[in-house]
């Protein structure tokens, strides 16, 4: 039996935020013994803890969608972080996509990036608004971005509150918007609420997810739409305050700090909290 505890993360209430499996003792297991336990949580990730490559480091893991293993995420490394800190100030994570640096202050987790975003192909407009079952309208004038930084997304902005609320994935317009961004199948969509917040959903069907709580790598990927669209200042340093998951009832809170160079990302940090929910043990498959 191995032991797991259940965490909601990016909120300090209970049954808000965005639920996280962590597995401990995760080194004998194969990568298909993980992609089950992954399967039968069916959250939108577990992640598993295993002894690290560098004793200098706090653990290895590794971090699963319930269809498939993935480089890094953001929710899983901030509630690991909090789970494996016990009273220290930092946590290194050996993830698949690099090492991923996590201070802890207060009760609030704040990783860094472990890779800068980069931009890819992005779909067209009308085809994006129809994967949400909107249309053009619905949208701003700012341009689709689609970026990757381990994982990646789709970006599209949209008028407002109201119409972020009645966007939901439909098919075969996902399909094509997935296939038009390389086989992308995350796409964010978001509302400016203000100079620095924004609140968001994401969509991820090819994964299993329909729709996240709360995103840590997509806000993480978020600071390079900001950069693309011009809401970044030449050098210094923006914070931004997103909402996410509140559509779903379970809002979650997240914090997007940018290091900027020229204009470009150098560093990016995500934050937020976690609350412990449950713990228990799970059979070997």
């Amino acid at each position: 039996m191995l032991d797991f505890h259940i965490y909601d993360v990016f909120t300090d209430t209970p049954f808000t935020g965005n639920p996280l499996a962590i597995v401990e003792g995760a080194d004998g297991l194969t990568t298909a013994q993980m992609q089950t336990i992954a399967r039968q949580f069916n959250l939108s990730e577990t992640i598993f803890v295993q002894t690290p490559d560098d004793p200098a480091h706090t653990a290895k893991v590794r971090i699963f969608f319930p269809t498939a293993e993935i480089p890094f995420a953001g929710h899983p490394t901030i509630g690991c972080a909090l789970h494996l800190a016990n009273g220290t100030p930092e946590v290194t994570l050996e993830e698949v996509a690099g090492l991923v640096p996590v201070t802890i202050a207060e009760g609030i987790a704040e990783f860094t990036a472990p890779k800068l975003p980069t931009a890819r192909p992005a779909p067209d407009r009308a085809t994006t608004a129809a994967a949400m079952g909107l249309t053009e309208a619905d949208l701003t004038d700012t341009q689709i971005g689609h970026f990757e930084g381990g994982p990646s997304f789709v970006y599209a902005e949209l008028k407002d509150l109201e119409t972020l609320a009645r966007a939901w994935p439909q098919e075969p317009a996902f399909s094509q918007m997935s296939q038009a961004a390389d086989g992308t199948g995350g796409l964010c969509a978001y509302v400016r609420t203000g100079h620095d917040s924004a609140q968001s959903r994401m969509f991820d069907p090819p994964a299993g997810i329909m729709e996240d709580p709360a995103t840590g790598s997509a806000t993480a990927i978020f600071a390079a739409q900001l950069s693309a669209t011009g809401h970044l200042s030449q050098s210094g340093t923006t914070t931004f305050h997103l909402k996410q998951g509140v559509e779903m009832g379970r809002p979650s809170a997240l914090r997007l700090t940018i290091d900027t160079d020229q204009g470009r990302p150098s560093a990016i940090r995500v934050a937020g909290q976690a609350v412990k929910i449950a713990h228990g043990q799970i059979r070997i498959p």
